[in-house]
């Protein structure tokens, strides 16, 4: 029993040494160089690196320096010219750092290019934004849509792609397995992309079955899009106590959620909280996220919530509206919400002209839901009919209905029945038998 103890112990002792070492191996973290180009604009070049800073930090990376070159064109072999390759090499050796990452997509032959002139890490923005969303990611459907967008990344990457496919350049030394270890490759990955392709089909049907219920029970439904870290988990939280994550990161939440939400005027409606929009957002991701992006494309009031305080906030606003574009979600009535208004210090004037209504608010202290909430229940209204009915005390079903999916004015208990004074939908009119 004795040595059984021992024995237990030592298992138990290294369980725990693994566990340290396995931490240890977590908390390393990398040293990176940011490298960008400016073609045009040199102010849109900044913010877009500073905006890539964040994504680094966000991914657990320090970020030691940053370095844009002035340039016509990108280049097409190795991103930046051959002066710039040498200040990033001088750089690395400088700051001691594990590797650099360029701010737009690199091609298969940049990335190789970059990794043998400089011997280290080479990595992209969408790169980045892939391993964040791999590590945000917490419900199945949102795993296998990132697992997805990495695996079409990578197919592109593996022809010639890196030290361990060096072999395939012919001569002495180099004859070998090179060219079918390339093509296994891609056929696993292949047939890993149809499989998950396959997957992703099935729970789009399950989410068009569940989008085709709400239809039928006619509850009105409001989708919160914007730019990473505007403050919409924040407002999902606020407004139906969801407990989404929320913090100042970017891309904190990523997976679609919808709660019910019951308004002032006691109508329910459903919020849904969407993927956080990003300037260069990766094809991939939208490719792979688009059923879930979609959410907007069927919803009947978009809320776009700004962070009003940041200093690039119309250029935010222009990339979420082409993202939405691009989704084909148009023809929306949109309520926009300039929030964080207590961070706010110009007094500049706030514009959203594809909105119907513009609100300031702080939604941390909840200043401007009473607005926003009136706004929503006018623009509810705009498609509803009104009805004056008495429904006889039998249609006791009916008038619940009402009360349920309608916007109920007024209920009064007379000889003849229930007297309902209410807004309801054209869908809803019907059903209950009521003509306009």
């Amino acid at each position: 029993m004795q040595f059984g103890r021992i024995h237990f112990c030592r298992q138990e002792f290294q369980a725990v040494r693994i566990h340290k070492m396995t931490e240890q191996m977590q908390t390393i973290t990398e040293r990176l160089v940011l490298v960008g180009v400016s073609m045009k604009d040199g102010d849109d070049t900044q913010d877009s690196m500073k905006e890539l800073e964040l994504l680094c930090k966000t991914a657990g990376a320090e970020v030691v320096c940053s370095i844009i070159q002035n340039r016509e064109n990108i280049h097409p072999g190795t991103y930046v010219g051959k002066g710039k390759i040498e200040e990033i090499r001088e750089s690395l050796l400088f700051y001691h750092a594990d590797g650099i990452v360029c701010d737009d997509e690199l091609s298969p032959a940049q990335m190789k290019n970059l990794e043998d002139e400089l011997d280290c890490k080479v990595m992209d923005r969408t790169l980045v934004i892939l391993d964040i969303f791999a590590a945000r990611a917490r419900t199945s459907e949102g795993k296998l849509q990132v697992e997805l967008a990495q695996l079409k990344y990578s197919m592109t990457r593996l022809a010639g792609f890196g030290k361990s496919m060096s072999r395939l350049g012919g001569g002495i030394g180099t004859r070998g397995p090179g060219e079918t270890k390339l093509e296994v490759d891609r056929r696993v990955i292949k047939n890993r992309v149809a499989q998950l392709s396959r997957e992703l089909k099935e729970m789009q049907q399950h989410r068009e079955v569940a989008r085709s219920a709400r239809e039928h029970s006619h509850l009105p439904v409001i989708a919160i899009v914007g730019y990473t870290n505007a403050g919409k988990s924040t407002l999902l939280n606020y407004l139906t106590d969801a407990g989404v994550l929320q913090e100042d990161k970017l891309f904190a939440t990523l997976d679609a959620t919808t709660r019910k939400l019951s308004l002032p005027n006691k109508q329910e409606v459903l919020l849904t909280d969407t993927v956080g929009f990003i300037r260069k957002l990766p094809h991939h991701l939208i490719e792979a996220f688009k059923s879930t992006l979609e959410e907007a494309k069927y919803a009947d009031i978009l809320i776009h919530v700004i962070d009003a305080s940041n200093p690039q906030r119309d250029k935010q606003m222009h990339i979420v509206y082409e993202t939405l574009d691009r989704l084909g979600v148009k023809d929306k009535p949109i309520i926009t919400l300039f929030n964080k208004q207590d961070l706010v210090k110009d007094e500049e004037a706030l514009r959203d002209f594809r909105a119907e209504k513009a609100i300031k608010t702080t939604i941390l202290k909840g200043q401007g839901i009473d607005t926003l909430f009136e706004t929503i229940e006018q623009l509810l209204r705009e498609d509803k009919q009104y009805i004056e009915h008495v429904f006889s005390y039998d249609e006791g079903s009916k008038v619940a209905q009402i009360r349920k999916n309608g916007e109920l004015l007024e209920e009064e208990y007379v000889a003849e029945g229930i007297l309902i004074k209410a807004y309801v939908s054209q869908a809803l009119a019907g059903q209950l038998g009521i003509c306009d």
